[in-house]
């Protein structure tokens, strides 16, 4: 692949939060997989593991099990600062509802890999959980980017690190107690094509050798790019399914 095709790529692999029903062939799933397995770790422990959920049942119920958890989240949202605006809406419709998706794939770190850092790193836990977690999430990167390749939505769903929907998702799918959540990836076909994304300018973001305070934004200019970041993504997760459209 040259630089342009990477690119358009990146460019291209977004959390998009509305899917299709429809299957998505095994064969997908075996290639998001084999990319992400390529993944760096730290002393290249591979501390990634991959459970697929296809049964309906039990995507229903980790969907439920993280509903929960949205209903605190909502009631956490209304102490958000003034000055940002509203918070988001957690009514979606199904359509608008990553339950939707047919595949949920769910990464775990097995934790027992630690013990093959180097001896530095595992008595410094700072360090070691860092290095442990930069390998997940560098293997849950690939892995939304092979679904986008493959012309697939998929959707970070992070609530399922939530304590009470870990414990719970654990023991419904028989997960081992060394086993620690990163994320989840819902995997669908898109129902909706990805509006373009708000960017900070480069020369905003980018500095050379020594710099100062004045070298990076304003608290002012980070408050506006918060206020205008968030109407982008509320007015994206607000879109309704009359917006529907085929890819």
């Amino acid at each position: 692949m040259d630089y342009d095709n990477l690119l358009d790529l990146v460019k291209k692999t977004r959390s998009l939060r509305r899917f299709k029903p429809d299957p998505i062939p095994d064969e997908y799933i075996e290639k998001m997989i084999e990319v992400a397995r390529w993944a760096p770790s730290g002393f290249n422990q591979q501390p990634w593991e991959f459970v697929v959920v296809k049964d309906s049942e039990l995507r229903s119920k980790i969907a439920q099990y993280s509903g929960l958890f949205r209903s605190q989240s909502q009631d956490m949202e209304t102490t958000r600062e003034a000055w940002q605006g509203k918070g988001p809406s957690m009514t979606r419709s199904n359509e608008a509802n990553y339950s939707i998706a047919p595949v949920y794939i769910i990464v775990f770190g097995d934790t027992r890999t630690r013990d093959g850092l180097p001896m530095k790193v595992r008595y410094d836990i700072r360090l070691r959980d860092r290095i442990f977690t930069s390998g997940l999430v560098n293997a849950f990167l690939y892995l939304h980017m092979a679904a986008s390749s493959l012309g697939l939505a998929s959707q970070w769903v992070s609530w399922i690190s939530e304590p009470y929907v870990e414990c719970m998702v654990k023991d419904l799918l028989g997960i081992p107690k060394e086993m620690e959540v990163y994320d989840m990836l819902a995997v669908g076909y898109p129902a909706v094509k990805a509006r373009p994304k708000l960017l900070r300018p480069k020369e905003k973001m980018v500095h050379f050798d020594r710099c100062s305070a004045e070298s990076f934004r304003t608290d002012d200019e980070v408050k506006d790019f918060i206020r205008r970041s968030r109407n982008w993504i509320l007015a994206t997760m607000a879109r309704g399914p009359d917006n529907f459209r085929g890819m």
